[in-house]
């Protein structure tokens, strides 16, 4: 197996670090110019529809209970297993970074 390494470049890693070669913070960039979202805006949407969801899901049952003609059993239920799978992938990727966090954490330095 042949293994050949480049030099080290101390600038360019510095630049994508966001720091100066002097070790400064350069100047603070946008999401946008980042490179999109943030995790905890990405986040924060996924919570956000997943409690529309739930709210959708609760109005159809509301409206079954009344006897309402217009709502449909099937629609209903369709509502209620979105709204519930939702909140377990949700949970999930909780928990992962809760172990994620949790295993950083107990990383020796």
């Amino acid at each position: 197996m042949d293994l050949k390494l480049k030099p080290f470049d101390f600038a360019q890693a510095a630049a994508r670090a966001g720091l100066a070669v002097n070790g400064q913070p350069l100047a603070k960039r946008t999401t946008e110019e980042v490179g999109g979202a943030s995790f905890g805006n990405a986040m924060a949407q996924a919570m956000k529809g997943v409690s529309q969801q739930q709210m959708q899901a609760q109005r159809l049952q509301r409206e079954v209970q009344l006897d309402n003609p217009t709502v449909s059993l099937e629609e209903t239920m369709v509502a209620m297993q979105k709204a519930q799978i939702g909140f377990q992938a949700t949970l999930q990727v909780r928990n992962r970074l809760v172990s994620a966090y949790s295993e950083i954490m107990n990383m020796q330095v």
